[in-house]
């Protein structure tokens, strides 16, 4: 399995360093993806129309969010992928990472917004998200700091996360009438 997560890795890696202007891009994106999903979604909390549902989902993906990066911190204590440019798979457009590589953050953190919105029926904007949260995962790749793998791992934690909120965050509850009231 490792041989084809490499393999995979390398040859999306290997798409970098053929034009400048896309490698830029694609940092760009990896770099600044992640805090442009989160002011989106901070930015809909003054959206006039259905206010306390769409405060509800803003709660709930901020939740699933938070839970989802928690999720990756205890993964982290039991397994300690090397990086694939440390193991001589890609070759890195930034500056290397000092922590493991599995899973990616930023496929966590991008995929919980984006299933958060979609489990909760904000189809269109869940759709953009989520199209937002695969450019960032592939970027990941494309810049050589994570194997395909990493992401993919990332991308289940982040739905997993959104899922779990989904399930116990739960609309209508005096919690959350309280949150959904602030400001």
């Amino acid at each position: 399995m490792y041989e084809l997560d490499a393999a995979l890795t390398h040859a999306v890696n290997r798409l970098a360093g053929a034009s400048a202007l896309v490698d830029a891009l694609v940092i760009w994106v990896s770099a600044i993806g992640v805090p442009l999903l989160v002011f989106v979604v901070a930015a809909q909390w003054w959206v006039p129309t259905e206010r306390t549902r769409t405060r509800h989902v803003l709660i709930a993906t901020g939740l699933a969010f938070i839970v989802g990066l928690v999720l990756n911190q205890f993964v982290l204590l039991f397994l300690h992928r090397m990086r694939p440019y440390a193991a001589g798979v890609t070759h890195l457009l930034v500056a290397p990472s000092a922590d493991y590589s599995f899973p990616s953050d930023h496929a966590t953190a991008s995929l919980a917004i984006a299933a958060g919105f979609l489990l909760h029926g904000f189809r269109r904007r869940g759709l953009a998200l989520l199209a937002a949260a695969l450019l960032i995962a592939f970027s990941r790749v494309y810049i050589g700091t994570h194997y395909l793998g990493d992401v993919i791992g990332g991308a289940l934690t982040g739905i997993l996360a959104a899922a779990l909120v989904r399930l116990y965050y739960l609309e209508g509850t005096r919690l959350d009438l309280a949150l959904t009231r602030i400001w």
